[in-house]
C-alpha cells in the first residue's frame, strides 16, 4: 500500500488517473496529448502507476491501452474509511469536489460514460493459479461468491449454461472462447432473456436496450506473482459507447471479485 500512496502523491500522476477516469482505455499517445509533458516523462509516471496497481494495461495490436484500476483505492477505503464514518467522508468529498471544480452538467457526465467500451480490473489474491481456476469454473465455488452457476466442460467452442436466482439461460452464442487451465479463460456473456430481467426487476427498457446490444465477452488472465500470490486481470469488452450492459457490469464486477478474493483467502465470501 506504500506504493499506492507514493504514486498518488505526485500531481502529474493524479492528472493521468483523472484523464483515465474521464476516458478509460487510452494509449500513451492519447495520454500525452492531454499533458504538457514529454513522452518519456509520461511513460515513467505510467510505470509507477502500473507498479502500484492503479492502472492496468492491455495490448490491442501494436498499441498498449491503459485502464484505471480501482482495486487499490477500494482497499484503502475498506481499511480506513469503512472503520470510521464512510457516509460523512463521502459527503465531505462531494462538497470539496463541488467547490473546487467547475460545474459539471448531467450531459457532461453522460458523455464521459458513453466513451467507455471496456471494463478492466486487476486484483491480487493469495492463492494458486489452479485454485483460482477452480473458483472461476466450478459451480460449487461460483455459487458461493457470485450466486451464479456456470455449466460447461470448459473447452473452446463448448456451450455454457448460466443459472442465477432460478433462471436458467442457454444460448447457441453463449460459449467458451478460450480455456487454458490456470492461465486464461474467456467466454461470451449471458443472454438477456425476459425471465432474467423480470427476476432482477430490471424493467422493459433495460431488456430492450440490452437485447439490442452486441454480445460482449469476459476474459480472465491469471498470472502467478511470487510465492502464494496470483494476479487476476478481468477484461470485459466488446461494448459499444453508451452500453447499458457495460454500465451494469462495471458496478457488479468489483463486488464479485472482492467476494472471490475473500472466499479464497479466508474461506468466506462477502455478502453481495
Amino acid at each position: 500500500m506504500d506504493e499506492v500512496f507514493k504514486a498518488l502523491a505526485d500531481p502529474s500522476r493524479r492528472r493521468l488517473l483523472d484523464g483515465l477516469n474521464a476516458r478509460n482505455g487510452q494509449s500513451l499517445r492519447e495520454l500525452c496529448a492531454g499533458l504538457d509533458m514529454a513522452r518519456q516523462s509520461v511513460s515513467k509516471h505510467l510505470a509507477v502507476l502500473e507498479a502500484a496497481g492503479l492502472i492496468t494495461t492491455v495490448r490491442r495490436g501494436r498499441e498498449k491501452l491503459h485502464y484505471l484500476n480501482a482495486a487499490p483505492i477500494n482497499a484503502i477505503a475498506e481499511r480506513w474509511i469503512k472503520q470510521y464514518d464512510r457516509e460523512r467522508a463521502r459527503a465531505l468529498a462531494d462538497l470539496k469536489t463541488a467547490l473546487e471544480q467547475l460545474p459539471m452538467s448531467t450531459t457532461d457526465t453522460a458523455h464521459t460514460a458513453s466513451n467507455a467500451t471496456a471494463f478492466v480490473y486487476t486484483t491480487y489474491i493469495r492463492t494458486s493459479p489452479e485454485r483460482l481456476w477452480q473458483a472461476l469454473t466450478d459451480p460449487a465455488f461460483t455459487r458461493r461468491y457470485w450466486g451464479v452457476t456456470l455449466e460447461s466442460d470448459w473447452r473452446p467452442g463448448s456451450p455454457m449454461v448460466w443459472e442465477q436466482e432460478g433462471v436458467r439461460i442457454a444460448d447457441p452464442e453463449q460459449v467458451v472462447l478460450e480455456a487454458e487451465p490456470g492461465r486464461r479463460l474467456s467466454y461470451t456473456w449471458h443472454t438477456f432473456t425476459r425471465e432474467f430481467v423480470e427476476a432482477f426487476k430490471l424493467g422493459e427498457e433495460i431488456l430492450a436496450r440490452a437485447s439490442a446490444e452486441p454480445r460482449s465477452k469476459v476474459t480472465f488472465e491469471i498470472e502467478p506473482v511470487g510465492e502464494g500470490m496470483v494476479k487476476l486481470t478481468v477484461v470485459h469488452d466488446g461494448f459499444e459507447p453508451g452500453s447499458v450492459v457495460l454500465e451494469g457490469i462495471s458496478g457488479g464486477w468489483p463486488a464479485i471479485l472482492a467476494s472471490l478474493k475473500s472466499l479464497l483467502e479466508t474461506g468466506e465470501p462477502l455478502a453481495l
